[in-house]
This record gives structure tokens, C-alpha cells and sequence, in this order.
């Protein structure tokens, strides 16, 4: 069956979030649909990202979550790929690949000079596939992070 891709809209976002717990999951994160439905909804509904799907015979396969930012050393605007997920009983149909392709279609019909991603360093099928379609590790910078807890 021919996998499509689609911005993702309102009636497929249960679906989406499902796939998000898992991606969550996948990350050592604790099941929690609830949140992950919340986290969903707000970025689609304050379009703070961009939500793709990737599909065959109307089943959600995947998704990828895409956030504007910016590249101050370039001076241009760029996306974040921050969430990829593929179902696990539907990897190796390409599904993972179509929606990075659908991705790098909506970066350049937005004008974004780049999309960055990060992945884990033990993930080594998704790097397999993100460098067989032209995506550089970076072997210049570091990634750093600080986590911020709410005060009270």
C-alpha cells in the first residue's frame, strides 16, 4: 500500500498523540496520554509547530513535529525537526523517509534555510536513514542542555 504524507489536521490529533506517547516512551519517558494528547493540542492549536503524518489506507504510520526558530550565524530562518516517529510494525515501509522528504518540502516553501535535529547516539537506524537522504552530523559543536524547575 503507497504511503502518503499530509499536514496533520484537528481529527487526526488523538492519533498523533498516541504515536507521541510512544516517541515519549521510546525516549524513557513514562506513558502519559493525557499529556501527551495536551502537548499535541497546544502546538497545533497555538500553531506553534508544524505537524506532518505519514499514512496508508487511512492508518497513521508516523509523524514528525517541526518548530520555527531561527540560525543567528547564518541570520536566516530554520526549523527544528524535533519529533520523529514511526510506528514500529511500520518501519522499513518508508514511512520514516517520506515524511523527512514532506518535511524538506515545507521547510523550502517556508523559506527556512535549514532544519537541525538531534537524535540519540544509540539510534542508529534513524541516523542510517537521515544520512543516506543528505543530512551532515555535526562534528563542530556540542549539544548542551540545563533542565529549569519551576518555582513555586
Amino acid at each position: 500500500m503507497p504511503i502518503t504524507t499530509r499536514p496533520a489536521q484537528a481529527t487526526d490529533l488523538p492519533a498523533v498523540a498516541a504515536l507521541f506517547d510512544l516517541y515519549r516512551q521510546f525516549y524513557q519517558q513514562p506513558a502519559d496520554a493525557a499529556l501527551a494528547l495536551d502537548f499535541i493540542q497546544q502546538r497545533f492549536h497555538k500553531a506553534e509547530s508544524v505537524i506532518l503524518v505519514a499514512e496508508s489506507a487511512d492508518q497513521l504510520l508516523g509523524f514528525c513535529q517541526l518548530y520555527p526558530s531561527f540560525c543567528s550565524v547564518e541570520a536566516q530562518p530554520i526549523y527544528v525537526l524535533y519529533d520523529l516517529f514511526v510506528q514500529p510494525a511500520a518501519r522499513q515501509m518508508g514511512a520514516g523517509r517520506a515524511l523527512l522528504l514532506a518535511a524538506e518540502v515545507q521547510a523550502r516553501s517556508q523559506g527556512k534555510a535549514r532544519m537541525d535535529l538531534t537524535t540519540a547516539k544509540t539510534n542508529l537506524n534513524a541516523q542510517a536513514l537521515y544520512e543516506s537522504l543528505g543530512w551532515v552530523r555535526d562534528e563542530v559543536f556540542f549539544a548542551y542542555n540545563r533542565s529549569i524547575a519551576a518555582t513555586a
